[in-house]
């Protein structure tokens, strides 16, 4: 009966964690993605710096991400910035001046292309610029980071 209930119990406490907003970051530098959390863990993988990632798990120094293509491993803390980067997933992301379909086409990006997050707009539209400057506006279905 005890660990029935706290078998409960731990269900009960995930099922409240996944309630709870994404929490998206962008990688400060480039890094080595582990295994486990440890640098004696396996290396999987080096990602880009700006690459936007979702914070899955965070115990203590590191934490446990997934990347656009859902893949997990586990990066440093410290590696990880506040600054919001967005990753282009549409097959070609149409950056208009305004944040309208209405609005004239400043920029269009490929698959992959870094954009920071400048603001959110209104009705499913985002402020972006992109690295070389360029500003405007897309749709949020047209990128990741979110």
């Amino acid at each position: 009966m005890r660990l029935r209930a706290s078998f409960l119990a731990l269900l009960s406490a995930l099922g409240a964690g996944a309630a709870q907003a994404l929490d998206y970051r962008s990688v400060a530098e480039t890094a080595v993605l582990y295994d486990a959390p440890s640098q004696k863990a396996r290396p999987l993988f080096v990602i880009a710096a700006g690459t936007p990632v979702e914070a899955v798990v965070t115990l203590d120094t590191w934490v446990k991400v997934r990347d656009m293509k859902g893949d997990l491993a586990w990066i440093e803390r410290r590696l990880l910035a506040d600054r919001r980067m967005l990753q282009v997933r549409a097959e070609r992301a149409q950056v208009r001046t305004g944040a309208s379909d209405d609005a004239a086409l400043a920029f269009e990006a490929e698959p992959d292309v870094l954009l920071e997050l400048v603001e959110p707009a209104a009705a499913g539209w985002l402020k972006v610029r992109h690295r070389d400057g360029p500003q405007g506006f897309v749709k949020v279905t047209q990128v990741w980071g979110l």
